[in-house]
């Protein structure tokens, strides 16, 4: 089939996309001296977090042999003598991503270089993959080879003339290839990109907008290329446009870009250890949980003028209501004052809680503005407002130079609180390096 999109007007580049396969279950193999493809293990979240420990990564053998997969509960694993089972050590994980990280800083330049996650960087080797190989497939190897050979790591790792065609290549050939490795051209485009049928295979669709793709009669990923790109921008949308240009291999994305987001905000979200109910523990989440980013954007010397509330339900709790649970926000007046933010922030919860049963609970601060001083409110004591600043600026002071818990509020030590355990967590679980 002859190609319809002028691809000679497009830069042809070489990227790179690499994973770290099964990476946390792959690190906690290697500690133990176990093959990391062979290997029956598992990393489960601690079971106070989850209500019986969730599956954050499984083995390949694991997953293959055994059926497990991601986000399973610790009590549906199967009872097999040979499963390992290891508890997360995040500050481990993001050691040996560093040390990963370092080793593809030799085949690339620094600003050629994109860790997109813990477990997945992006390289683009174009003017650099002939210093080492003939090929880029043998530079890949080259690459997989010696990162093994360091971290005992196996990687995946797609390669594309786009960044977009390179994850394609990871995520529906390399990982199933016995070289874990995948090479997709635009001239493969008709032929591997094009006759792809499960559309949520394909990164960045998920399963809501294959549904929608399919109920416009698109069944494959070259319908979406044949599809008038006008028409299908204004039925989809920004993501029409973006899933046109996927479904041609294009994305002219450049790592040395710098963007800076048009807006930004701060926000804290947790899973809470166990199902809260009680309006007195819940208050104090959220209180600690309204310090903490009120902590946050007064280190980055902002003030906040739109605060966010969001309240998830147990399991149970969302059969009975017929929905996850709410989400509410209001406008105020320009503050980074901790005690005023808790204050609002309980005003929200009070205002639409009506004794639900709890499970998430996250908040938000946007609408951010530069912090210019202590601004006087006309109904409070300006010696009142100004004490209030000149703790929250020793309580910062603190915790900077000795920690996030050298200094708690008394709530954090009452029934409910959850500040204190938190604290010694990495990305929600555990960060130790101890053997486990």
């Amino acid at each position: 089939m002859l190609s319809e999109y002028a691809y000679q007007y497009e830069s042809k580049r070489v990227f790179f996309v690499i994973d770290s396969k099964s990476f946390y279950a792959s690190v906690e193999s290697v500690k133990r001296g176990l093959n990391p493809l062979k290997s029956m293990l598992v990393v489960m979240s601690e079971a106070a977090n989850t209500n019986g420990g969730l599956v954050l990564a499984a083995s390949p053998s694991a997953k293959k042999k055994l059926g497990i997969t991601n986000v399973m509960r610790q009590r549906d694993l199967p009872k097999d003598t040979r499963l390992v089972i290891a508890h997360p050590r995040m500050n481990l994980y993001i050691q040996e991503n560093m040390r990963i990280n370092q080793i593809f800083r030799d085949y690339t330049t620094e600003d050629k270089l994109l860790p997109y996650s813990i477990d997945e960087s992006i390289l683009d080797m174009t003017e650099t993959w002939h210093y080492w190989d003939k090929t880029p497939e043998l530079v890949a190897r080259q690459i997989q080879e010696r990162v093994r050979k360091e971290t005992g790591i196996y990687l995946t790792i797609g390669i594309g003339d786009s960044p977009v065609l390179a994850k394609i290549a990871l995520d529906i050939e390399a990982k199933h290839n016995p070289s874990l490795i995948g090479n997709w051209h635009y001239e493969d485009v008709s032929k591997k990109l094009w006759t792809i049928t499960k559309l949520d295979d394909v990164w960045s669709i998920g399963s809501r907008t294959a549904k929608k793709l399919n109920a416009m009669n698109i069944y494959k990923i070259g319908d979406i290329a044949h599809q008038n790109p006008y028409q299908f921008k204004a039925k989809m949308g920004l993501v029409g446009e973006q899933l046109y240009a996927l479904s041609w291999g294009i994305d002219r994305t450049d790592l040395t870009d710098k963007l800076k987001p048009k807006s930004k905000s701060y926000s804290n979200s947790q899973v809470l250890p166990r199902d809260y109910k009680i309006r007195d523990e819940i208050e104090v989440v959220i209180r600690e949980m309204a310090d903490q980013v009120a902590t946050r954007i007064r280190a980055h010397q902002k003030q906040t003028t739109l605060v966010s509330l969001f309240i998830g339900y147990s399991f149970e709790e969302s059969q009975i209501q017929g929905h996850h649970g709410f989400r509410k926000q209001c406008r105020i007046d320009p503050t980074n004052d901790s005690r005023t933010l808790m204050s609002i922030v309980i005003e929200l919860f009070d205002q639409y809680w009506d004794g639900e049963v709890i499970r998430n609970i996250g908040i938000d601060y946007g609408g951010l503005v530069d912090d210019v001083g202590v601004q006087l409110d006309l109904f409070q004591q300006p010696e009142r407002q100004i004490k209030n600043n000149k703790i929250n600026q020793v309580m910062d002071d603190i915790r900077k130079k000795y920690g996030t818990t050298a200094i708690m509020r008394a709530m954090s030590y009452s029934d409910g609180g959850t500040a204190i355990k938190r604290a010694n967590l990495v990305g929600g679980h555990n960060g130790g390096n101890s053997y486990e």
